[in-house]
């Protein structure tokens, strides 16, 4: 079945792109307005075109077209943008939610709605960078699949990920990829007359939701301010079926919504920034608070739920100096205090042994500085360098107040991280349709925490001694190739290569305890070895034009892949593989060499001119494999989904209709992981948008839509996600929303 889906999907690309070629010189020309991406590379150059907003000549001169697909061209890495139209229409509440169906991209859906963490080409938590505005998201996302991530959608104005290596700028732990969040909360202009706002709502049905959010700028002469709060409230969610499979407990209570789920957050950021001739210097406070449940069996019967807050100032700068060897100098600084504390029942039969379980705290400190030189012209090139240094301190702590003597209590001891890093970007443009980067980082991390030695994995807290102090250092050191060329028909190629490394993190080295809310015992391994990747990628890319499209592909070789390995060992609190302890599974810390290949298709085509707009097509193809080299399956992979749909588009309406079908999961890692069946989530949208020119309320744009989500109410779960047996996707839903700009 699989063979015969991707063979049609083939010869259907390939009728496309001949109906394409055939008809590219005969249809009228689209110009295209700008999108900014800043996540990939230090050197600024020109935007490209985006086809989000289109000015056509079939008699809209220069209107604004609804939902277009955003394909970024002049970029060597792969980048996947979500303008801020699309954020409001999709209004998912984490950034997990909304990149759930990208192309190459899902989420880790441990607590949908709540927590759920970009994956990116089948990597997550370590080597995936969560930031905001350039600065880390410095949560503990990173630490757990069951914790939240501190940004919320309903403030970014932006949302880009690299899809593979994006080391080289931001370090080790983005060996997968980045996810940044553009929000504006660092003021880079005044705003046109001084002052704008954007006011959005909605309610949702699945879960009896509520949201809301309110963004302002403002500026006059030299200073302009950011100011934005929100706030969105869920009850358990709606799912068509009893969640738990067997074999586990079918006489649970089940009412139709999946028990333990509710969620609730809010938060506020105040900003300013000071601009003058050649630059700005501007800082941000921002805060951010989340009390979410934890669905599954256990977070059920314990009533598990997470309390989250963290406080963050950030700031960042750019001077562009009159000088004939440097173009600009940037940096952007930030400081974080996050906590959140795991609640719940210690006897799920005692209502009254309702408390913490266990508390995570992380502080964090993180700077970086980039110096843009002006070209230089070479014999054989133009060349742009951009050079940078970054540092960054983490301290950690997960302390739980049960049995707090104990060697063993909680996930790790105190432990801290310290890296400082150099990197350097040249840029050579070869002639007007060939350009090459060459880039290379080095840096230092040294990593300070415990270490119990655990003499095998059957073991007894009593047969345990204290663990002792140890500190690691690494040297990571990481390069890149890559090249663009311009071809025929505003089609642009790319083929780049990477050497990356990435050095563990605390928690790989240290844990040694219960994580109750993944309901492992997880126990780290202080010998870990840097972990190596080695990958190439070829892409091709057209982001003008009737018909849109970039489809990628790309192989990753990696030597000590760090991974949580469940060895099928079960656990209690202090023991593991003693009869009668088994609510825990354990999971050590291993390395092994990976192959990660897989590949990505999108397009979206304009059919037809009609009523000022256009009625088209889209579809959408990605896969990704993972083994090691022993042939065996690395866990926890997303499926190879295929889709798509028609929409009709002009300046003010906006339809679609989408279908996504998964497949089925049966790659599975050989032990702790089951199958996952296959599912079809079908999404139907409509939205109006109204441009208002001189009225006497201010406002300037009014958009309306509804939005109907799993409307065939299937029975979907991620094959990512460690509850996946226990935790539904949110069923049939119908989402209303309105935004409002002054």
């Amino acid at each position: 079945m699989t063979i015969r889906v991707v063979r049609a999907l083939m010869l259907g690309q390939s009728a496309l792109l001949s109906l394409w070629v055939a008809q590219a010189s005969a249809q009228e020309t689209l110009t295209l307005p700008q999108v900014n991406v800043t996540a990939p590379s230090p050197i600024a150059r020109p935007a490209v075109a985006q086809p989000g907003a289109d000015a056509v000549s079939n008699g809209t001169d220069d209107s604004q077209l609804l939902g277009g697909l955003p394909v970024v061209t002049d970029q060597f890495a792969t980048v996947t943008v979500v303008p801020a139209d699309e954020i409001r229409r999709s209004g998912g509440a984490t950034l997990g939610d909304l990149l759930f169906s990208k192309p190459g991209i899902t989420g880790s859906s441990f607590a949908p709605g709540a927590a759920s963490r970009p994956i990116v080409r089948g990597l997550d938590m370590n080597r995936v960078r969560v930031q905001e505005n350039g600065i880390g998201a410095n949560g503990a996302s990173d630490l757990g699949e069951d914790h939240g991530v501190p940004i919320d959608p309903l403030a970014a104005r932006q949302i880009e990920v690299i899809r593979g290596p994006a080391t080289l700028r931001y370090g080790s732990q983005a060996i997968g990829g980045v996810v940044n969040a553009e929000n504006g909360r660092i003021p880079t202009a005044i705003p046109l007359n001084g002052f704008s706002a954007e006011l959005n709502s909605a309610v949702t049905s699945v879960d009896s939701g509520l949201e809301g959010s309110v963004l302002l700028d403002a500026g006059k002469d030299n200073v302009a301010i950011h100011a934005d709060a929100y706030s969105r409230t869920a009850q358990d969610y709606r799912i068509p079926n009893y969640p738990y499979l067997p074999p586990r407990d079918q006489t649970q209570p089940f009412g139709g919504r999946q028990p333990n789920s509710a969620a609730h957050s809010n938060g506020e950021s105040i900003g300013g920034s000071y601009l003058f001739d050649g630059g700005f210097i501007g800082a941000a406070v921002s805060q951010f608070n989340s009390l979410y449940h934890v669905p599954g069996l256990d977070g059920a019967s314990a009533n598990t739920r997470i309390d989250m807050g963290q406080t963050k100032v950030t700031s960042k700068g750019e001077f562009r100096p009159q000088s004939s060897a440097i173009d600009t100098i940037r940096f952007w600084a930030g400081y974080s205090n996050y906590k959140h504390n795991e609640i719940g029942l210690a006897d799920p039969s005692d209502p009254t042994t309702d408390g913490v379980r266990q508390t995570f705290t992380n502080k964090e400190a993180e700077g970086r500085v980039e110096v843009q030189f002006a070209p230089v012209s070479l014999n054989f090139a133009t060349l742009t360098t951009a050079a940078g240094v970054q540092a960054w301190h983490q301290d950690l702590t997960a302390p739980s107040p049960d049995d707090p003597t104990s060697i063993l209590n909680g996930l790790f001891s105190p432990n801290s991280t310290s890296n400082v890093a150099g990197y350097v970007f040249n840029e050579f443009r070869l002639n007007p349709t060939l350009r090459a980067q060459v880039a290379g980082r080095v840096e230092q991390s040294k990593v300070s925490g415990s270490a119990i030695d655990f003499p095998s994995n059957i073991f007894d807290v009593a047969g345990l001694s204290a663990g002792t102090a140890l500190s690691r250092s690494f040297t990571p050191k990481s390069g890149s190739f890559g090249l663009l060329k311009d071809l025929p028909w505003d089609l642009v190629g790319s083929l780049t290569a990477q050497y990356v490394e990435r050095a563990p993190r605390a928690p790989e080295l240290f844990s040694r305890g219960p994580h109750d809310a993944t309901a492992t015992f997880d126990i780290g391994n202080p010998n870990l070895k840097t972990e190596v990747a080695k990958s190439v990628e070829i892409g091709l890319k057209r982001g003008t034009g009737p018909f849109r499209f970039e489809a990628n592909a790309y192989y990753t070789r990696f030597d000590g892949f760090i991974f949580r390995n469940l060895t099928g060992v079960q656990c209690g609190e202090t023991s593991c593989g003693t009869p009668g302890e088994d609510e825990l599974r354990q999971a050590i810390y291993a390395q092994r060499d990976t192959v990660f290949r897989g590949g990505e298709f999108q397009f979206q085509w304009d059919v037809h001119p009609m009523w000022h707009g256009f009625w088209g097509v889209e579809g959408q193809y990605d896969i990704v494999r993972a083994t090691f080299t022993d042939g065996t399956n690395v866990p926890r992979i997303p499926p190879q989904r295929i889709g798509g749909g028609v929409y009709f588009r002009n300046a003010e309406w906006l339809g679609r209709v989408n279908l996504l079908h998964a497949f089925a999961q049966n790659n599975i890692a050989m032990t702790g992981e089951t199958p996952t069946a296959g599912y079809n989530l079908l999404k139907v949208e409509v939205s109006h948008t109204k441009t208002l020119k001189n009225d006497p309320s201010g406002i300037k744009q009014v958009t309306v839509g509804v939005i109907g989500n799993n409307l065939l109410n299937a029975d979907i779960r991620n094959s990512v996600s460690f509850t996946k047996d226990e935790v539904l996707m949110p069923g049939l839903g119908v989402r209303l929303f309105a935004s409002v700009k002054y």
